[in-house]
């Protein structure tokens, strides 16, 4: 009989396919070291009363429908005021400083002094009610008025007094009569408004267009206690938002902050900022690098929002929740057109979960090195 030392490899195959059994079991259950989360394992508990998110398959059949739900927490739209037309000459406003330069031959004139024919009268500022004061002539409101219209009126008025006078006026332009660019373009500065038909487009050129190397810039009009907003792009696609300026606004040019989340199974794992106006879902999933052949789940594609409370429905104009899963299938041809479609909105989480067969994979795998060291043995 042979000793027992040489009868091992016997006893270890009479044992080995019970104990097979059990580590493939054992494994099965393990929490297996990945990437993602499983499509089922982010939805456990759909089906409970006490669910605190609601679940929405993105169909062809209810894209239309979600797509007016009203937008998420975190990010409120900004609107763009209407181009209005103006004079096609600058006005006088308040803060403005008048120059006046009056000739007069008569010799008992009332301003210019013995041996002149002219007088100077520099510096006089438009008072916040819009007047200017005139020597002989007391004030005379000039706000709104054109240059012109503002030199005839003097003339006018003076015409009383020095029948032969005439007059000449410049205008210095004040704050009300200037904007402002405060960022985001090459020469930020204070602009004098030369018409009344100065508008956004002319601003941002003037002051050298938009500082390079901005990313889907963004133009904020600031305008008394109002803040709008538009893109860049946007205005340029459609010259009829060129909006109209007026004295005090202040111009600011920046980068767009609105940005997303993506995770999982995707090629990068990080936040995503908006490099145009909208986003689609498959936008969103290739600016994330695309779902991992090796590792990703292409039906289950999540993207997660909250909506503020205000929002939450029951008559399916709104969710029924302030948290909400909206679910892709990328392997259906309605699931592409409709994650084509899907528009995503800031602070969005875009997940891509782990495919299940890549449990097995592991489970197979660690087998495949225990069977290797047995087969050693």
């Amino acid at each position: 009989m042979k000793p027992f030392l040489f009868r091992f490899p016997a006893l270890l195959r009479m044992f080995w396919l019970p104990v097979f059994g059990v580590m493939v079991l054992g494994l099965a259950g393990c929490n297996l070291p990945r990437g993602a989360a499983l499509q089922t394992e982010v939805l456990r508990g759909q089906d409970e009363e006490t669910r605190d998110y609601q679940i929405i398959s993105v169909t062809k059949g209810n894209l239309d429908s979600v797509s007016g739900w009203p937008g998420a927490g975190g990010f409120a739209q900004l609107g763009w005021i209407g181009k209005q037309r103006g004079p096609a000459t600058s006005v006088i406003a308040a803060g403005d400083v008048i120059n006046l330069t009056i000739w007069d031959n008569d010799e008992n004139s009332l301003l210019t002094p013995p041996a002149a024919k002219v007088v100077d009268i520099q510096g006089v500022p438009v008072s916040s009610s819009g007047t200017v004061f005139i020597p002989y002539l007391d004030e005379i409101v000039l706000n709104g008025l054109t240059h012109d219209e503002a030199r005839k009126l003097i003339q006018t008025e003076l015409a009383t007094i020095l029948p032969s006078a005439q007059v000449q006026l410049a205008v210095t332009p004040g704050r009300r009569s200037s904007v402002d660019v405060v960022g985001g373009v090459v020469s930020v500065g204070s602009y004098p408004l030369p018409d009344r038909n100065f508008s956004v487009l002319s601003l941002v050129s003037q002051s050298g267009g938009v500082a390079p190397g901005l990313r889907n810039p963004q133009l904020k009009l600031v305008r008394g206690d109002g803040v709008y907003g538009i893109s860049v792009e946007r205005l340029f696609a459609d010259p009829s938002l060129d909006a109209t300026l007026q004295g005090g606004d202040k111009l600011i040019v920046e980068e767009d902050k609105r940005y997303f989340l993506s995770l999982g199974a995707t090629g990068t794992e990080d936040l995503q900022y908006f490099p145009k106006d909208t986003l689609s879902a498959l936008d969103a999933v290739s600016l994330s690098g695309g779902v991992d052949d090796s590792r990703a789940n292409p039906r289950g594609v999540l993207i997660l929002r909250e909506y503020p409370a205000k929002s939450v429905r029951s008559d399916g104009a709104g969710p029924d929740r302030e948290r909400v899963v909206f679910t892709l299938d990328l392997t259906t041809a309605d699931g592409l057109f409709s994650a084509r479609k899907f528009q995503i909105q800031p602070k969005d989480l875009v997940l891509v979960t782990e495919s299940p067969i890549n449990s097995a994979r592991t489970v197979l795998g660690l087998v495949g090195q225990v069977l290797g060291v047995a087969s050693r043995l």
